[in-house]
């Protein structure tokens, strides 16, 4: 797989993940698995990955009420995955350089 990750899932929960834990939360392709995500996290941000989960979340389905009667939709389904990296590694979301923190 080329690239699996999408994009970081910048939520109050992901970030305080982030902050407590050192995890962090990215959306990645539904077809990717745990060894791809960790490549390419490894290797785009310069850390050593630890653990990797992955959640496969539901689209929610949707109905509107319109003149020519009740349309229903569904979202697409997506894939997140948590990262935890190994002590005193972490994450710089805005570049791709690696950042060790003192502690």
């Amino acid at each position: 797989m080329i690239n699996p990750l999408l994009r970081p899932l910048l939520t109050e929960k992901s970030t305080g993940l982030t902050e407590k834990k050192g995890q962090y939360v990215f959306v990645v392709k539904p077809d990717a698995d745990k060894t791809d995500i960790k490549k390419a996290v490894e290797k785009k941000f310069g850390v050593e990955v630890k653990s990797i989960r992955t959640i496969n979340c539901l689209g929610k389905s949707r109905a509107q009420n319109t003149r020519k009667g009740r349309v229903t939709g569904k979202k697409s389904d997506w894939k997140k995955a948590i990262i935890t990296l190994e002590k005193g590694q972490s994450i710089d979301y805005y570049s791709s350089t690696p950042q060790k923190s003192e502690g």
